[in-house]
């Protein structure tokens, strides 16, 4: 790298580090979170329904936008998503530049951004899906099973679907981890985690991250599965995952249950804006 490239290189780490540790960053980061606990309460809230007997709506982050958009003022909440996804995004983008700069070790800090970037990719995705609703050109065709065909058709395509299912319970998993090891807890502030309150989003969070996490383990399961099938349209994303669950023994209990769950996430995303921690 030349000079002037280290130089630039630099000074746009210079420029993140000092944004990262800014309090309007802070702002930003818990005006997002606050748009992603809504939209984990409303998967909450439609998983429940489904379990209740309601198939209309799709328990996922684009169905909770589209059950958002009908609401009054529905289509000024789902651009309010956006944006608070939005934040999110600049939010992780500032960590994989310069993020994680209290972590001593060089491999730990490298994997602790990239984390941060697959985040940032993720709240991307659920912005555009907010986008396109608010603007009423989400509702094509298409699905989970088509994108999971036209990849499939790629040459190594089914080893690229069986590597998502895999990193997608890898996460699954992780998330089940900090659930136990109440790892979660490290993004409030001494004043969320302690006291009676402290108790409230401990148990808040290790609902909501056990609920997250199984969840995606069968996300995850299930584009293993279309791997090894060769069937794409066994592939599912959240919403698919969900209704697994509904067709086992005592179904309507277990995704009751996992609703409840996402719910708690939800709030626990509320608790977490309200106590940033840097």
């Amino acid at each position: 790298m030349s000079q002037t490239g280290r130089q630039a290189k630099n000074q746009a780490q210079s420029a993140a580090g000092r944004a990262e540790n800014s309090e309007a960053l802070d702002w930003l980061a818990a005006a997002g979170l606050i748009a992603l606990g809504v939209v984990h309460v409303v998967v909450g809230w439609l998983a429940v329904q489904l379990a209740l007997g309601d198939r209309e709506g799709s328990a996922s982050s684009s169905g909770a936008l589209k059950q958002l958009a009908e609401q009054p003022f529905g289509a000024i909440l789902v651009w309010l998503v956006a944006l608070g996804m939005a934040l999110l995004v600049v939010w992780q983008v500032v960590k994989v530049v310069a993020g994680h700069r209290d972590e001593e070790d060089d491999k730990k800090r490298l994997a602790k951004r990239a984390i941060s970037g697959g985040k940032a990719v993720v709240y991307a995705v659920i912005a555009f899906s907010a986008v396109q609703v608010a603007t009423g050109s989400g509702g094509g065709g298409g699905g989970t099973d088509s994108t999971t065909a036209k990849i499939m058709n790629l040459p190594g395509g089914q080893l690229i679907v069986g590597a998502v299912g895999l990193g997608i319970i890898a996460v699954g998993v992780a998330l089940l981890v900090m659930a136990w090891k109440e790892k979660y807890l490290d993004r409030l502030d001494a004043e969320g985690r302690s006291g009676r309150t402290g108790t409230i989003y401990r148990w808040l969070g290790r609902v909501g991250h056990v609920a997250k996490g199984i969840a995606l383990g069968i996300v995850g399961g299930l584009f293993l599965y279309a791997a090894v099938t060769h069937e794409p349209d066994k592939s599912g994303g959240l919403d698919q995952a969900l209704t697994k669950v509904l067709d086992q023994p005592f179904g309507p209990v277990l995704l009751t249950l996992m609703g409840l769950g996402f719910a708690a996430y939800g709030v626990f995303c509320f608790a977490w804006a309200r106590h940033l921690d840097r």
